[in-house]
């Protein structure tokens, strides 16, 4: 079974006959191409076009990363699952205002049931309540801006009790640069299930560019922000409450300044182990009846989008049960 390579330090990487070469300071490493799923760079990494092409040719996209842990872009290799019946029914979906807003709906709703999921096992029956009340207007909306303007207020209310679950500061969300420790986790985390979700549309025949929720826009994979937004709440959250209540990650593993606070080299092992170890996780599915790993719930997903677009059954996201 191929798997994902991080790369947390400065060095090159190439091609040597059919097998990768990751040369760091002091080490050399010659990886089989088969072995390989995924590429996350953290550092600095010199490779060349002969490199990527080889990439492209099995498939393997890689990942990169700033300096800060700053998500930079990917590289794609280019699709081989291909299907001109399903990008026009994509479009259509997009350019069909009703439509549209009903897919856009689904994104929402399956995020805040995860989200709620979160509050609920804590036993926060008020905003839980709160959260209800915002679900029962999200078939009231008309326009996807309300239903941006919804999202906007769930995320609040879930962020407000963040400081109570963990004990850290938090005081609002702040992205660019993140304020604190709190958001540098939230920042590096959503951008690590923004490219999971990216993969795993990769391997469908889904143009990732033609979103829903979020506006299609240049540079950049729009549909897997809409994805994302279901499963941040399961896979992210869960996480960073996890990591900071079991003291696994400390005031030590942040680079901070007056003006923004990053995960060091350090933190981002952390934080990268335990979300690989996440996702390898399996558990019982309950329409499937077998046990399926943590990120085939994205793929499965993506499956019943495409069905949806195909007209073969309605969309239903994944809504947490555990």
């Amino acid at each position: 079974m191929s798997r994902t390579y991080y790369v947390f330090s400065p060095g090159r990487l190439h091609r040597q006959d059919n097998t990768l070469a990751l040369e760091l300071q002091g080490e050399r490493r010659i990886i089989p191409v088969e072995d390989v799923d995924h590429i996350y760079c953290f550092s600095e990494v010199d490779l060349n076009t002969r490199f990527l092409d080889f990439l492209a040719q099995k498939q393997i996209c890689v990942h990169f990363f700033s300096y800060y842990g700053h998500y930079s872009g990917s590289f794609i290799p280019r699709e081989t699952q291909l299907s001109g019946f399903l990008l026009v029914k994509q479009v259509e979906h997009y350019l069909d205002r009703g439509k549209r807003l009903e897919l856009a709906r689904t994104f929402i709703e399956g995020a805040l049931h995860n989200i709620r999921r979160n509050l609920e096992k804590r036993e926060y029956e008020d905003i839980c309540q709160k959260l209800d009340e915002i679900r029962e207007s999200i078939s009231k909306t008309t326009s996807i801006e309300e239903l941006m303007s919804l999202e906007a207020h769930t995320r609040k209310a879930y962020y407000d009790f963040w400081e109570e679950i963990t004990g850290w500061e938090f005081g609002g969300r702040s992205k660019r640069p993140p304020g604190n420790a709190l958001n540098a986790l939230i920042s590096f985390g959503n951008a690590m299930m923004y490219t999971t979700v990216l993969k795993e549309i990769h391997r469908t025949a889904l143009n990732p560019t033609i979103s829903y929720l979020h506006e299609p826009s240049e540079r950049r994979y729009s549909l897997a922000l809409d994805v994302a937004e279901i499963f941040k709440p399961v896979f992210v959250d869960r996480l960073i409450f996890r990591l900071i209540n079991l003291n696994m990650i400390k005031e030590s593993h942040f680079d901070t300044n007056v003006n923004y606070v990053y995960l060091t080299e350090e933190g981002r092992k952390v934080f990268v182990k335990e979300f690989e170890e996440t996702m390898e996780k399996t558990i019982l599915h309950r329409n499937l009846k077998r046990n399926i790993r943590y990120k085939s719930l994205i793929r499965l997903d993506l499956y019943k989008l495409i069905k949806h677009l195909l007209g073969e059954e309605s969309y239903s996201p994944m809504k947490v049960w555990w």
